[in-house]
Protein backbone atom coordinates (compact mmCIF):
# COMPACT_ATOMS: atom_id res chain seq x y z
CA UNK A 1 0.00 0.00 0.00
CA UNK A 2 0.77 3.54 -0.31
CA UNK A 3 0.05 5.81 2.94
CA UNK A 4 2.16 8.69 3.75
CA UNK A 5 3.15 10.00 7.09
CA UNK A 6 3.42 13.26 5.14
CA UNK A 7 0.24 14.72 3.29
CA UNK A 8 -0.15 16.33 -0.12
CA UNK A 9 -3.37 18.07 1.03
CA UNK A 10 -4.03 21.63 1.28
CA UNK A 11 -2.11 23.40 4.15
CA UNK A 12 -3.62 23.04 7.46
CA UNK A 13 -5.53 26.22 8.97
CA UNK A 14 -6.08 27.42 12.06
CA UNK A 15 -9.76 27.88 13.46
CA UNK A 16 -10.11 28.31 17.39
CA UNK A 17 -6.89 28.45 18.13
CA UNK A 18 -5.74 24.93 16.98
CA UNK A 19 -4.82 23.44 13.52
CA UNK A 20 -7.23 21.75 11.14
CA UNK A 21 -7.14 20.22 7.89
CA UNK A 22 -9.69 19.13 4.98
CA UNK A 23 -10.60 15.95 3.70
CA UNK A 24 -11.25 16.40 0.18
CA UNK A 25 -13.53 14.25 -2.16
CA UNK A 26 -10.93 13.16 -4.41
CA UNK A 27 -13.26 12.89 -7.21
CA UNK A 28 -14.76 16.39 -7.50
CA UNK A 29 -12.23 18.32 -5.07
CA UNK A 30 -14.78 19.34 -2.53
CA UNK A 31 -14.44 19.63 0.91
CA UNK A 32 -15.73 16.49 2.99
CA UNK A 33 -14.64 17.52 6.21
CA UNK A 34 -12.67 19.63 8.76
CA UNK A 35 -10.58 17.63 11.90
CA UNK A 36 -7.87 19.25 14.21
CA UNK A 37 -4.15 18.27 13.42
CA UNK A 38 -3.82 15.84 16.99
CA UNK A 39 0.05 17.43 18.37
CA UNK A 40 2.28 15.29 20.69
CA UNK A 41 0.15 16.66 23.70
CA UNK A 42 -3.12 15.56 22.28
CA UNK A 43 -1.58 12.07 21.28
CA UNK A 44 -0.55 11.53 24.65
CA UNK A 45 -3.57 12.78 26.33
CA UNK A 46 -5.29 10.05 24.24
CA UNK A 47 -2.92 7.70 25.47
CA UNK A 48 -3.50 8.44 29.06
CA UNK A 49 -7.15 7.89 28.38
CA UNK A 50 -6.69 4.68 27.04
CA UNK A 51 -4.30 3.65 29.83
CA UNK A 52 -7.63 4.44 32.13
CA UNK A 53 -10.10 2.70 29.94
CA UNK A 54 -8.47 -0.52 29.79
CA UNK A 55 -8.71 -0.92 33.65
CA UNK A 56 -12.38 -1.47 32.70
CA UNK A 57 -12.40 -3.07 29.04
CA UNK A 58 -9.57 -5.32 29.35
CA UNK A 59 -10.88 -6.56 33.33
CA UNK A 60 -14.13 -7.91 31.43
CA UNK A 61 -14.48 -11.01 30.65
CA UNK A 62 -14.31 -12.43 27.42
CA UNK A 63 -18.28 -13.17 27.16
CA UNK A 64 -18.83 -9.22 28.20
CA UNK A 65 -16.49 -7.98 25.72
CA UNK A 66 -17.78 -10.03 23.22
CA UNK A 67 -21.66 -8.73 23.63
CA UNK A 68 -20.26 -4.96 23.35
CA UNK A 69 -18.24 -6.33 20.12
CA UNK A 70 -21.58 -7.79 19.09
CA UNK A 71 -23.28 -4.87 19.58
CA UNK A 72 -21.24 -2.23 17.44
CA UNK A 73 -20.91 -5.07 15.11
CA UNK A 74 -24.81 -4.39 15.02
CA UNK A 75 -25.06 -0.63 14.54
CA UNK A 76 -22.35 -0.87 11.98
CA UNK A 77 -24.59 -2.82 10.02
CA UNK A 78 -27.50 -1.04 10.66
CA UNK A 79 -26.05 2.31 9.47
CA UNK A 80 -23.94 0.78 6.45
CA UNK A 81 -25.08 3.13 4.05
CA UNK A 82 -24.14 5.93 6.15
CA UNK A 83 -20.67 4.64 6.78
CA UNK A 84 -20.29 3.79 3.12
CA UNK A 85 -21.49 6.79 1.58
CA UNK A 86 -18.70 8.41 3.98
CA UNK A 87 -15.95 6.46 2.04
CA UNK A 88 -17.19 6.96 -1.45
CA UNK A 89 -17.03 10.72 -0.46
CA UNK A 90 -13.28 10.44 0.95
CA UNK A 91 -12.05 8.32 -1.33
CA UNK A 92 -13.87 8.31 -4.21
CA UNK A 93 -14.58 4.44 -4.71
CA UNK A 94 -18.10 3.54 -5.79
CA UNK A 95 -20.96 2.76 -3.42
CA UNK A 96 -20.53 -0.60 -4.00
CA UNK A 97 -17.22 -1.32 -3.47
CA UNK A 98 -17.34 1.20 -0.12
CA UNK A 99 -20.42 -1.41 1.32
CA UNK A 100 -18.12 -4.62 -0.20
CA UNK A 101 -15.24 -3.67 2.60
CA UNK A 102 -17.95 -2.90 5.06
CA UNK A 103 -19.31 -6.08 5.22
CA UNK A 104 -16.27 -7.76 5.38
CA UNK A 105 -14.95 -5.94 8.26
CA UNK A 106 -18.41 -6.77 10.24
CA UNK A 107 -17.63 -10.48 9.88
CA UNK A 108 -14.15 -9.98 11.45
CA UNK A 109 -15.38 -7.95 14.07
CA UNK A 110 -17.92 -10.93 14.37
CA UNK A 111 -15.25 -13.40 14.52
CA UNK A 112 -13.00 -11.67 16.51
CA UNK A 113 -15.50 -11.43 19.42
CA UNK A 114 -16.92 -14.83 19.52
CA UNK A 115 -13.11 -16.92 19.07
CA UNK A 116 -10.95 -14.69 21.51
CA UNK A 117 -12.25 -16.51 24.27
CA UNK A 118 -11.25 -20.17 22.90
CA UNK A 119 -8.06 -18.62 21.06
CA UNK A 120 -6.89 -16.53 24.23
CA UNK A 121 -8.37 -18.19 27.13
CA UNK A 122 -6.33 -20.29 29.58
CA UNK A 123 -5.64 -23.93 28.78
CA UNK A 124 -3.38 -26.94 30.15
CA UNK A 125 -0.51 -28.09 29.06
CA UNK A 126 1.71 -31.20 29.15
CA UNK A 127 4.36 -30.58 32.30
CA UNK A 128 6.36 -33.30 30.78
CA UNK A 129 7.95 -36.03 33.13
CA UNK A 130 10.64 -34.97 34.91
CA UNK A 131 7.91 -31.87 35.98
CA UNK A 132 5.03 -34.49 37.13
CA UNK A 133 4.14 -32.85 40.40
CA UNK A 134 3.10 -29.62 37.68
CA UNK A 135 -0.04 -28.66 36.75
CA UNK A 136 0.88 -25.95 33.57
CA UNK A 137 -1.37 -23.46 32.22
CA UNK A 138 -0.98 -21.12 29.32
CA UNK A 139 -3.28 -17.98 28.65
CA UNK A 140 -3.06 -14.95 26.37
CA UNK A 141 -3.66 -11.30 28.49
CA UNK A 142 -4.21 -8.11 26.45
CA UNK A 143 -0.90 -5.88 25.98
CA UNK A 144 -2.87 -2.77 27.01
CA UNK A 145 -3.00 0.00 24.80
CA UNK A 146 -2.52 -0.56 21.10
CA UNK A 147 -1.59 2.25 18.53
CA UNK A 148 -3.53 1.51 14.71
CA UNK A 149 -1.80 4.08 12.19
CA UNK A 150 -4.39 2.69 8.95
CA UNK A 151 -4.37 3.59 5.35
CA UNK A 152 -7.03 5.22 2.68
CA UNK A 153 -7.36 2.84 0.21
CA UNK A 154 -9.30 0.46 2.13
CA UNK A 155 -10.08 2.68 5.17
CA UNK A 156 -12.82 0.29 7.21
CA UNK A 157 -11.54 -3.28 6.29
CA UNK A 158 -7.82 -2.49 6.41
CA UNK A 159 -7.75 -0.82 10.13
CA UNK A 160 -10.96 -3.07 11.29
CA UNK A 161 -8.48 -6.42 11.26
CA UNK A 162 -5.88 -4.67 13.96
CA UNK A 163 -8.79 -2.66 16.20
CA UNK A 164 -11.67 -5.43 16.37
CA UNK A 165 -8.45 -8.11 17.13
CA UNK A 166 -7.07 -5.79 19.75
CA UNK A 167 -10.22 -4.82 21.01
CA UNK A 168 -11.49 -8.74 21.20
CA UNK A 169 -8.16 -9.03 23.33
CA UNK A 170 -8.91 -6.41 25.75
CA UNK A 171 -6.65 -3.45 24.73
CA UNK A 172 -8.08 -0.17 24.53
CA UNK A 173 -6.67 1.26 20.81
CA UNK A 174 -5.91 4.86 19.40
CA UNK A 175 -6.37 5.00 15.75
CA UNK A 176 -4.86 7.36 13.67
CA UNK A 177 -6.49 7.05 10.40
CA UNK A 178 -5.60 8.52 7.15
CA UNK A 179 -5.33 12.30 6.41
CA UNK A 180 -7.22 11.08 3.14
CA UNK A 181 -9.98 9.55 5.45
CA UNK A 182 -10.32 11.10 8.86
CA UNK A 183 -14.06 11.03 8.84
CA UNK A 184 -14.09 7.22 8.36
CA UNK A 185 -12.06 6.86 11.40
CA UNK A 186 -14.16 9.31 13.29
CA UNK A 187 -17.10 7.49 12.71
CA UNK A 188 -16.05 4.32 13.66
CA UNK A 189 -14.79 5.65 17.25
CA UNK A 190 -17.88 7.45 17.77
CA UNK A 191 -20.27 4.69 16.98
CA UNK A 192 -18.16 2.31 19.67
CA UNK A 193 -18.28 5.33 21.76
CA UNK A 194 -22.26 4.80 21.57
CA UNK A 195 -21.64 1.02 22.53
CA UNK A 196 -19.52 1.45 25.59
CA UNK A 197 -21.01 4.52 27.05
CA UNK A 198 -18.63 7.38 26.84
CA UNK A 199 -15.45 5.28 27.38
CA UNK A 200 -11.93 5.66 26.26
CA UNK A 201 -11.51 2.14 24.74
CA UNK A 202 -11.46 3.35 20.90
CA UNK A 203 -10.39 6.90 20.35
CA UNK A 204 -9.34 8.90 17.19
CA UNK A 205 -6.52 10.83 16.68
CA UNK A 206 -6.50 13.06 13.32
CA UNK A 207 -3.73 15.20 11.53
CA UNK A 208 -1.23 14.56 9.01
CA UNK A 209 1.98 12.62 8.95
CA UNK A 210 3.48 14.50 12.64
CA UNK A 211 0.02 12.78 14.55
CA UNK A 212 1.55 9.75 13.23
CA UNK A 213 5.10 10.18 14.12
CA UNK A 214 3.74 11.37 17.56
CA UNK A 215 1.70 7.91 17.97
CA UNK A 216 4.73 5.81 17.47
CA UNK A 217 6.55 7.70 20.31
CA UNK A 218 3.85 7.74 22.63
CA UNK A 219 3.67 4.72 25.27
CA UNK A 220 1.91 2.54 23.58
CA UNK A 221 2.40 -1.15 24.15
CA UNK A 222 1.70 -2.24 20.32
CA UNK A 223 1.69 0.02 17.38
CA UNK A 224 0.02 -1.51 14.13
CA UNK A 225 0.72 0.33 10.55
CA UNK A 226 -0.71 -0.40 7.25
CA UNK A 227 0.65 1.61 4.34
CA UNK A 228 4.42 1.65 2.26
CA UNK A 229 7.10 -0.05 3.36
CA UNK A 230 9.47 3.21 2.95
CA UNK A 231 6.69 4.46 5.46
CA UNK A 232 6.84 1.27 7.74
CA UNK A 233 10.74 1.78 8.09
CA UNK A 234 10.06 5.19 9.43
CA UNK A 235 7.61 3.85 11.84
CA UNK A 236 9.75 0.90 12.97
CA UNK A 237 12.42 3.65 13.93
CA UNK A 238 9.97 5.94 15.80
CA UNK A 239 8.67 3.11 17.62
CA UNK A 240 12.40 1.74 18.51
CA UNK A 241 12.93 4.54 20.86
CA UNK A 242 10.97 2.82 23.38
CA UNK A 243 11.19 -0.79 22.31
CA UNK A 244 7.49 -0.53 21.11
CA UNK A 245 6.39 -3.58 19.11
CA UNK A 246 5.42 -3.32 15.83
CA UNK A 247 3.15 -5.14 12.79
CA UNK A 248 3.71 -3.72 9.63
CA UNK A 249 1.67 -4.64 6.64
CA UNK A 250 3.50 -2.99 3.81
CA UNK A 251 3.13 -2.92 -0.08
CA UNK A 252 2.77 -5.79 -2.63
CA UNK A 253 3.46 -6.63 -6.11
CA UNK A 254 1.24 -9.46 -6.40
CA UNK A 255 0.98 -11.87 -9.04
CA UNK A 256 -1.91 -14.31 -10.90
CA UNK A 257 -0.59 -17.23 -12.65
CA UNK A 258 -2.66 -18.89 -15.39
CA UNK A 259 -1.78 -22.50 -15.82
CA UNK A 260 -2.89 -24.09 -19.53
CA UNK A 261 -5.86 -26.06 -18.28
CA UNK A 262 -7.37 -23.03 -16.24
CA UNK A 263 -10.53 -22.07 -16.77
CA UNK A 264 -10.07 -18.84 -18.60
CA UNK A 265 -13.09 -16.90 -18.31
CA UNK A 266 -13.05 -17.20 -14.82
CA UNK A 267 -8.85 -16.47 -14.52
CA UNK A 268 -9.89 -13.70 -17.00
CA UNK A 269 -12.29 -11.88 -14.66
CA UNK A 270 -10.34 -12.40 -11.56
CA UNK A 271 -7.00 -10.73 -12.69
CA UNK A 272 -9.49 -7.86 -14.11
CA UNK A 273 -11.12 -7.33 -10.68
CA UNK A 274 -7.81 -7.91 -8.46
CA UNK A 275 -6.15 -5.51 -10.88
CA UNK A 276 -9.01 -2.65 -11.24
CA UNK A 277 -11.33 -2.68 -8.58
CA UNK A 278 -10.50 -0.07 -6.12
CA UNK A 279 -8.40 2.02 -9.34
CA UNK A 280 -5.94 -0.80 -8.29
CA UNK A 281 -4.98 0.69 -5.12
CA UNK A 282 -5.50 -2.89 -3.52
CA UNK A 283 -2.01 -4.16 -1.39
CA UNK A 284 -3.48 -7.34 -2.11
CA UNK A 285 -4.71 -6.99 -5.80
CA UNK A 286 -3.09 -8.31 -8.94
CA UNK A 287 -0.59 -6.44 -10.44
CA UNK A 288 1.37 -8.82 -12.26
CA UNK A 289 -0.43 -11.82 -14.66
CA UNK A 290 1.70 -14.56 -15.63
CA UNK A 291 0.02 -16.73 -18.17
CA UNK A 292 1.19 -20.18 -20.14
CA UNK A 293 2.08 -19.30 -23.23
CA UNK A 294 -0.09 -22.17 -24.61
CA UNK A 295 -3.37 -20.12 -24.06
CA UNK A 296 -1.86 -16.90 -23.54
CA UNK A 297 -3.71 -15.72 -26.70
CA UNK A 298 -7.01 -17.27 -25.85
CA UNK A 299 -6.44 -15.75 -22.48
CA UNK A 300 -5.67 -11.60 -24.02
CA UNK A 301 -9.03 -12.46 -26.35
CA UNK A 302 -11.18 -13.06 -22.99
CA UNK A 303 -9.87 -10.37 -20.54
CA UNK A 304 -9.75 -7.87 -23.34
CA UNK A 305 -13.41 -8.44 -24.17
CA UNK A 306 -14.41 -8.52 -20.60
CA UNK A 307 -12.69 -5.45 -20.32
CA UNK A 308 -15.12 -3.61 -23.12
CA UNK A 309 -16.79 -0.68 -21.52
CA UNK A 310 -14.57 -0.39 -18.30
CA UNK A 311 -14.25 2.89 -16.95
CA UNK A 312 -12.84 4.77 -14.44
CA UNK A 313 -15.55 8.01 -13.76
CA UNK A 314 -17.30 10.24 -11.09
CA UNK A 315 -20.56 9.13 -12.74
CA UNK A 316 -22.82 6.43 -10.57
CA UNK A 317 -22.32 4.23 -13.81
CA UNK A 318 -18.45 4.12 -13.57
CA UNK A 319 -17.52 0.98 -11.72
CA UNK A 320 -13.72 2.59 -11.41
CA UNK A 321 -13.44 5.80 -8.83
CA UNK A 322 -10.33 8.06 -9.17
CA UNK A 323 -6.89 7.58 -7.86
CA UNK A 324 -7.43 8.80 -4.13
CA UNK A 325 -3.37 9.93 -3.25
CA UNK A 326 -2.67 12.51 -5.91
CA UNK A 327 1.20 11.59 -5.82
CA UNK A 328 0.05 8.41 -6.82
CA UNK A 329 -1.07 9.73 -10.47
CA UNK A 330 2.88 10.43 -11.02
CA UNK A 331 3.99 7.12 -10.21
CA UNK A 332 1.39 5.48 -12.61
CA UNK A 333 2.17 7.05 -15.36
CA UNK A 334 6.22 6.70 -14.82
CA UNK A 335 5.36 2.90 -14.48
CA UNK A 336 3.60 2.93 -17.88
CA UNK A 337 5.96 5.09 -19.69
CA UNK A 338 8.91 3.29 -18.41
CA UNK A 339 7.44 -0.54 -19.89
CA UNK A 340 6.40 1.15 -23.03
CA UNK A 341 10.02 2.85 -23.52
CA UNK A 342 11.53 -0.77 -23.06
CA UNK A 343 9.29 -2.53 -25.37
CA UNK A 344 5.87 -3.38 -23.94
CA UNK A 345 2.93 -3.77 -26.39
CA UNK A 346 -0.36 -1.96 -24.88
CA UNK A 347 -3.34 -4.14 -25.21
CA UNK A 348 -5.79 -1.09 -23.63
CA UNK A 349 -5.52 1.94 -22.16
CA UNK A 350 -1.56 3.24 -22.07
CA UNK A 351 0.30 6.50 -21.23
CA UNK A 352 -2.69 8.23 -22.37
CA UNK A 353 -5.19 6.75 -19.73
CA UNK A 354 -3.72 8.50 -16.65
CA UNK A 355 -5.58 12.10 -16.42
CA UNK A 356 -5.85 14.58 -13.77
CA UNK A 357 -7.57 12.87 -11.27
CA UNK A 358 -8.48 9.36 -12.97
CA UNK A 359 -6.65 6.60 -14.96
CA UNK A 360 -8.31 4.13 -17.32
CA UNK A 361 -7.85 0.84 -17.42
CA UNK A 362 -4.56 0.20 -19.26
CA UNK A 363 -3.32 -3.75 -19.43
CA UNK A 364 0.36 -4.10 -21.03
CA UNK A 365 1.90 -7.28 -22.57
CA UNK A 366 5.12 -8.30 -23.15
CA UNK A 367 6.25 -6.27 -20.66
CA UNK A 368 10.65 -6.50 -19.45
CA UNK A 369 10.86 -7.95 -16.05
CA UNK A 370 13.27 -5.06 -15.59
CA UNK A 371 10.91 -2.41 -15.72
CA UNK A 372 9.31 -0.58 -12.86
CA UNK A 373 6.04 -2.09 -13.84
CA UNK A 374 7.00 -5.15 -13.04
CA UNK A 375 9.37 -4.69 -9.91
CA UNK A 376 7.89 -1.63 -8.06
CA UNK A 377 4.65 -1.46 -6.19
CA UNK A 378 2.46 0.62 -9.26
CA UNK A 379 -1.36 0.97 -6.87
CA UNK A 380 -3.52 2.02 -10.06
CA UNK A 381 -5.72 0.02 -13.16
CA UNK A 382 -3.20 -1.36 -14.18
CA UNK A 383 -1.54 -5.22 -15.15
CA UNK A 384 1.05 -6.60 -17.02
CA UNK A 385 0.36 -9.56 -18.62
CA UNK A 386 3.39 -11.65 -19.72
CA UNK A 387 3.50 -15.75 -21.48
CA UNK A 388 5.59 -18.21 -19.69
CA UNK A 389 6.55 -21.81 -20.82
CA UNK A 390 5.84 -23.61 -17.79
CA UNK A 391 4.21 -23.50 -14.24
CA UNK A 392 8.32 -23.11 -13.35
CA UNK A 393 8.80 -20.32 -14.85
CA UNK A 394 5.56 -18.85 -13.56
CA UNK A 395 6.71 -19.15 -9.98
CA UNK A 396 10.30 -18.15 -10.58
CA UNK A 397 9.19 -14.73 -12.14
CA UNK A 398 6.61 -14.42 -9.19
CA UNK A 399 8.88 -15.16 -6.54
CA UNK A 400 11.80 -12.97 -8.21
CA UNK A 401 10.48 -9.50 -6.19
CA UNK A 402 11.12 -8.38 -2.80
CA UNK A 403 7.93 -8.29 -1.68
CA UNK A 404 5.85 -11.37 -0.83
CA UNK A 405 2.09 -10.01 0.08
CA UNK A 406 -0.42 -12.59 -1.86
CA UNK A 407 -1.21 -13.70 -4.79
CA UNK A 408 -3.57 -16.37 -6.76
CA UNK A 409 -3.21 -19.10 -9.01
CA UNK A 410 -5.61 -20.28 -11.83
CA UNK A 411 -5.52 -24.47 -12.66
CA UNK A 412 -7.84 -27.48 -12.37
CA UNK A 413 -5.03 -30.02 -11.57
CA UNK A 414 -2.34 -28.04 -9.84
CA UNK A 415 -3.67 -24.95 -8.13
CA UNK A 416 -2.63 -26.18 -4.59
CA UNK A 417 0.73 -27.33 -5.58
CA UNK A 418 1.48 -24.29 -7.49
CA UNK A 419 -0.21 -22.31 -4.64
CA UNK A 420 2.20 -24.06 -2.18
CA UNK A 421 5.91 -22.66 -3.67
CA UNK A 422 4.81 -19.01 -3.69
CA UNK A 423 6.69 -17.08 -1.05
CA UNK A 424 3.78 -15.22 -0.15
CA UNK A 425 1.59 -15.05 3.07
CA UNK A 426 -1.48 -15.54 0.85
CA UNK A 427 -2.73 -17.21 -1.74
CA UNK A 428 -6.12 -17.49 -3.19
CA UNK A 429 -6.60 -20.81 -5.60
CA UNK A 430 -8.89 -20.12 -9.02
CA UNK A 431 -10.32 -17.19 -7.24
CA UNK A 432 -8.66 -13.80 -6.11
CA UNK A 433 -8.20 -12.10 -3.04
CA UNK A 434 -10.16 -14.75 -1.27
CA UNK A 435 -8.20 -15.39 1.79
CA UNK A 436 -9.35 -11.48 3.23
CA UNK A 437 -12.41 -12.70 3.67
CA UNK A 438 -11.94 -15.56 5.67
CA UNK A 439 -11.87 -14.27 9.24
CA UNK A 440 -10.09 -17.66 11.14
CA UNK A 441 -7.53 -16.89 7.97
CA UNK A 442 -3.81 -14.56 8.98
CA UNK A 443 -3.28 -12.00 7.01
CA UNK A 444 0.01 -10.80 6.18
CA UNK A 445 3.33 -11.16 4.38
CA UNK A 446 6.63 -11.81 3.89
CA UNK A 447 10.06 -9.57 2.98
CA UNK A 448 9.12 -5.99 1.93
CA UNK A 449 5.73 -6.46 2.39
CA UNK A 450 6.32 -6.19 6.39
CA UNK A 451 5.44 -9.08 8.94
CA UNK A 452 3.51 -9.81 11.92
CA UNK A 453 -0.58 -11.31 11.59
CA UNK A 454 -3.91 -9.55 11.22
CA UNK A 455 -7.02 -11.65 11.16
CA UNK A 456 -7.35 -15.06 12.76
CA UNK A 457 -6.34 -16.92 15.93
CA UNK A 458 -2.91 -15.03 14.86
CA UNK A 459 -4.14 -11.77 14.83
CA UNK A 460 -5.85 -12.39 18.05
CA UNK A 461 -2.02 -13.65 19.73
CA UNK A 462 -0.94 -10.70 17.67
CA UNK A 463 -2.20 -8.23 20.46
CA UNK A 464 -1.44 -10.51 23.41
CA UNK A 465 1.60 -11.86 25.44
CA UNK A 466 1.92 -15.29 26.65
CA UNK A 467 1.13 -16.24 30.50
CA UNK A 468 2.86 -19.11 31.42
CA UNK A 469 1.60 -20.73 35.11
CA UNK A 470 2.85 -23.50 36.94
CA UNK A 471 0.66 -24.91 40.35
CA UNK A 472 2.96 -27.90 42.38
CA UNK A 473 -0.10 -30.88 42.80
CA UNK A 474 2.08 -32.52 44.96
CA UNK A 475 5.56 -32.88 46.64
CA UNK A 476 8.15 -34.05 43.50
CA UNK A 477 10.06 -37.33 44.14
CA UNK A 478 13.04 -35.67 43.63
CA UNK A 479 13.66 -31.65 44.56
CA UNK A 480 15.41 -30.18 41.35
CA UNK A 481 14.67 -26.80 42.55
CA UNK A 482 17.20 -27.14 46.08
CA UNK A 483 20.57 -26.77 47.56
CA UNK A 484 19.49 -29.47 49.36
CA UNK A 485 19.67 -31.27 46.12
CA UNK A 486 23.05 -33.95 46.51
CA UNK A 487 24.34 -36.43 44.33
CA UNK A 488 22.96 -39.42 44.53
CA UNK A 489 19.80 -37.23 43.20
CA UNK A 490 21.70 -35.75 40.43
CA UNK A 491 22.80 -39.42 39.25
CA UNK A 492 18.95 -40.85 39.04
CA UNK A 493 18.51 -37.83 36.59
CA UNK A 494 20.90 -38.48 34.81
CA UNK A 495 19.70 -42.05 34.58
CA UNK A 496 16.14 -40.63 34.21
CA UNK A 497 17.36 -38.67 31.12
CA UNK A 498 19.40 -41.25 29.41
CA UNK A 499 16.29 -43.66 29.83
CA UNK A 500 13.90 -40.90 28.21
CA UNK A 501 16.34 -39.51 25.55
CA UNK A 502 19.58 -41.19 25.08
CA UNK A 503 18.37 -44.44 22.58
CA UNK A 504 17.14 -44.08 19.07
CA UNK A 505 13.94 -42.41 18.63
CA UNK A 506 11.40 -42.99 16.01
CA UNK A 507 8.24 -40.66 15.77
CA UNK A 508 4.70 -42.43 16.06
Amino acid sequence: MSTPMTSTLGPATTSGGGETFDSLNPATGDVVGTHPVAGREEVDAAVVRAREAVDWWGNLSFDERAELLLTWRSVITRRIAQLADLSHRETGKPHGDAQLEIVLAIEHIAWAARNAKKVLGARKVGSGLLMANQAATVAYHPLGVVGVIGPWNYPVFTPMGSIAYALAAGNAVVFKPSEYTPGVGQWLADSFREVVQGRDVLQVVTGLGETGNALCRARVDKLAFTGSGRTGKLVMAACAENLTPVVIEAGGKDSLIVDEDADLAKAAEAALWGGMANAGQTCTGTERVYVHRNVFDDFMTEILAQADGLRAAADSAAQIGPITMPSQLGIIRSHIDDAVAKGARVALGGPDAVGERFVQPTILTHVPEHSTAITEETFGPTLTINPVDSMEEAVRLTNATQYGLAGAVFSRANGMSIARRIRSGMTSVNSVISFAAVPALPFGGVGQSGFGRIHGADGLREFTYAKAITRQKFAPVMNLTSFARDAATDGKVAQLITLLHGGKQTLK
